[in-house]
């Protein structure tokens, strides 16, 4: 079985030698999304919640081209910058997810790529190929 190199438009461009996801049989993982406008490449103004949004909206796009959405999400990895954000994140992180959560993990990190304040990655499946 070979894995798939999914890319979309509709997020950020790598900014480094990786790809913004792979697939492999039905699992997909996404490469790490930051809070970037995909049409600018820039930074998202504002916050930590207008950061976590843009890097959730990145993800979103990424699972849609790859045939999957948030909630067929098995996992979720959440990078911060700072964790006095981490109530602020997880507020507007369950505007996404609701009902039956995915696993999480939330760290602190010394610091992320272009000095984002959050960078948020995923492992998701496709149902729809059994």
């Amino acid at each position: 079985m070979n894995a798939v190199t999914i890319h979309t438009d509709k997020a950020p461009k790598a900014i480094g030698p990786y790809s913004q996801a792979k697939q492999l049989g039905k699992l997909l993982f996404t490469s790490g999304q930051l809070p970037l406008d995909p049409v600018t490449g820039q930074m998202v103004s504002g916050g930590i919640e207008e950061q976590t949004r843009q890097s959730i909206l990145n993800t979103q796009s990424v699972l849609a081209q790859a045939g999957t959405s948030l909630k067929h999400v098995l996992k979720t990895t959440v990078l911060l910058k700072n964790m006095d954000d981490f109530a602020a994140m997880n507020k507007v992180y369950a505007e996404f997810f609701t009902g039956d959560y995915p696993a999480r993990s939330a760290v602190q990190v010394a610091k992320l790529p272009m000095d984002a304040m959050v960078e948020i990655e995923m492992v998701a499946y496709r149902s729809d190929m059994d």
